[in-house]
């Protein structure tokens, strides 16, 4: 008696082993588009996850959102980004010579007179550039902007799937030149850091609160820099033996461990230059008094 005639598969023929999730008659067939095709598993719900997985990509939209409404504010309002000794880290350097005069500060007058909307829509093209194409960013906004997809193991609504191989989400193979020009950057941020030791009189030996939030807005800035995913290939890639580097491979290797913290340090250091900024402002227009520790 052969295995077909007693009822149970034949290990020898060919064809499909039933697995209980083939498409059957009787069994509704996922709807067509993007992973929901017909070849997707036999499962009637959208998906299985049971938790609350739309909190994750709700929360990232509405925080992203939100710097961006206020840095699109900050940056067109041209007003009250500047109280000696601060300078606000939207402004700064600025280049333009409509620019407020910062004594000893980065005001350099690349651009002439013909400029005339706000000087922060110069210098901000570069660090958002930076963020907007950083590995991490695309993630978060990909699934929270976009639900591309909006969590694991849930599927995105889109009907195809081109990653990013077409325009204009090509472009964000530019993020490695976007690491070069926000590294100068955060070097004027820092130098604005090191005038913060001043009072409203240029005079040194000096720390106000706004000192403090620009130590703590510089640290993380250069942590979420130094943590890019660019900044670890640029130091420890293409090299075939790390025995034969030893200081590019310790370098390598902090750099790593920065980079397992990017996520939280690109939330961090978006935080931290949104209150900076904020700060400065709230000094400069008159609304808060610097505290003076000594």
């Amino acid at each position: 008696m052969t295995p077909a005639d007693r009822g149970a598969p034949d290990p020898h023929r060919s064809g499909p082993v039933a697995t209980g999730t083939e498409p059957s008659a009787t069994r509704p067939r996922p709807r067509s588009g993007g992973v929901r095709t017909g070849t997707r598993a036999a499962i009637a719900a959208p998906h299985l996850r049971t938790d609350r997985w739309w909190l994750a990509p709700a929360a990232t939209a509405a925080g992203l959102l939100a710097f961006v409404v206020y840095s699109t504010w900050r940056a067109f309002a041209n007003a009250d980004y500047y109280a000696a000794p601060y300078v606000s880290p939207f402004y700064s350097p600025c280049l333009a010579e409509n620019c407020a005069p910062m004594r000893a500060g980065p005001n350099w007058e690349l651009f002439g007179s013909w400029w005339g909307i706000s000087p922060a829509i110069i210098i901000l093209i570069f660090p958002l550039g930076f963020r907007l194409t950083c590995y991490y960013y695309r993630k978060a906004y990909y699934r929270g902007f976009w639900a591309a997809p909006p969590a694991c193991a849930v599927a995105e609504p889109h009907g195809k799937y081109t990653g990013e191989t077409r325009f204009p989400l090509i472009l964000q193979n530019v993020h490695r030149y976007f690491f070069y020009a926000a590294v100068p950057v955060a070097g004027i941020l820092t130098y604005d850091t090191v005038l913060a030791f001043r009072d409203e009189h240029y005079a040194w030996g000096h720390m106000g609160l706004g000192t403090l939030v620009f130590l703590v807005n510089i640290a993380l800035i250069w942590a979420y820099t130094i943590s890019c995913h660019s900044c670890r290939h640029i130091v420890g890639g293409k090299l075939k033996h790390f025995s034969k580097h030893p200081v590019r491979y310790r370098m390598w290797r902090a750099v790593g461990r920065l980079n397992a913290r990017h996520m939280q340090l690109a939330w961090a250091s978006l935080l931290s230059v949104a209150l900076a900024d904020l700060y400065v402002y709230l000094v400069a227009s008159g609304v808060l008094d610097d505290p003076r520790f000594f």
